[in-house]
């Protein structure tokens, strides 16, 4: 089972994906490890990604995902996934690859970001991820304004009851 925690920057998709790649012994890996350089300038720069930008970048996490279920391993996977056009590219296999949108308020993700250090993704984008977001009505939906544990065992028990 592949696992792909989607939404905004900020959000949380890289914590609470490592967390709950060490619950269930599972590799975790971050999309924004997959971007070029050339993507990674551009957002520093708060210039949003366009989607030509984004398409080779979708391409190796279909690569990744689908390499991942061709050996038969479960990971979780961080990924913005932000346009329904984006998550069926990823969606390799309904029975194996499983979204869920983690979602927060504007105000919530932006005390996020203002906060966050260390990280190439300007604050600035925010609003343009916001309006590129087209949330999904089929997939598992949790609300990060509870605290972690929450989040995760809401994640944890879906998994399992799938």
């Amino acid at each position: 089972m592949i696992i792909v925690l989607m939404g905004v920057s900020g959000v949380g998709k890289t914590t609470i994906g490592k967390l709950l790649a060490a619950a269930l012994k599972i590799p975790f890996y971050d999309g924004d490890d997959f971007h070029s350089e050339n993507n990674i300038a551009k957002m520093s720069r708060g210039e949003p990604l366009t989607d030509n930008d984004r398409a080779l970048w979708l391409a190796s996490l279909r690569n990744l995902i689908q390499q991942l279920l061709a050996k038969h391993e479960s990971a979780i996977i961080a990924c913005s996934a932000l346009k329904a056009s984006y998550r069926q590219q990823l969606q390799v296999d309904p029975d194996q690859v499983m979204f869920v949108y983690l979602k927060g308020s504007y105000e919530l993700i932006q005390q996020r970001l203002n906060r966050r250090q260390g990280h190439f993704m300007n604050p600035q984008l925010l609003a343009s991820q916001f309006t590129l977001l087209e949330e999904p009505e089929d997939v598992l939906v949790v609300d990060v304004a509870q605290p972690l544990e929450l989040v995760v065992g809401e994640i944890m028990g879906a998994i399992k009851e799938s």
